[in-house]
């Protein structure tokens, strides 16, 4: 498998991906409010039968996002783009965003995610970034899994975040 940063002729080929997931649980928010105190808590839900959902975020975007010139690499295996990362850089915060992490649907599950995050932080790394947020739906648990799994801390939510009005959740890596 090959990474590197993407070039404009590998862009038709990341907007050609199955960006699209299936999950059987979601994490579900709860707001408790008082006088003094709100709270808000996120269960995870297990749903009674698995469902597709749709990438939350207009994957035409990533056009704009590469001409940045920013840590937008690819995944390349066997000739074949298998999937990408968008990362922008946030040099006032030192914080690198991942914007966009897509693996193809016919290749997930084959380390193709971490090595792309693998390099999104060395890249972070060398750009002086001290660390990494990602952000995903409460629909998307098999994202939700993978970044806690990769070491990432949850560090809040945005409600109607996306197009759709779904809840985004962030969480945070510091980099070493």
């Amino acid at each position: 498998m090959d990474i590197r940063l993407a070039t404009l002729s590998d862009l038709n080929a990341c907007l050609a991906l199955d960006h699209d997931f299936v999950t059987d649980h979601v994490w579900q928010m709860k707001v408790h409010e008082s006088e003094y105190q709100v709270s808000v808590t996120f269960d995870t839900i297990r749903l009674p039968r698995r469902m597709r959902a749709s990438y939350p975020r207009n994957v035409e975007q990533l056009v704009e996002n590469w001409q940045k010139g920013e840590g937008f690499l690819i995944a390349e295996l066997d000739g074949q783009v298998r999937g990408y990362i968008d990362m922008l850089g946030d040099p006032w915060q030192e914080m690198g965003w991942v914007v966009n992490l897509a693996v193809d649907r016919s290749h997930r599950r084959r380390g193709i995610g971490s090595a792309l995050m693998r390099h999104a932080r060395q890249w972070a790394r060398e750009q002086g970034l001290r660390s990494v947020l990602v952000e995903a739906t409460t629909k998307n648990y098999p994202a939700l899994c993978f970044y806690q799994k990769l070491g990432f801390q949850f560090s809040g939510f945005n409600d109607h975040y996306y197009p759709s009005q779904d809840i985004a959740l962030f969480f945070i890596q510091q980099l070493r």
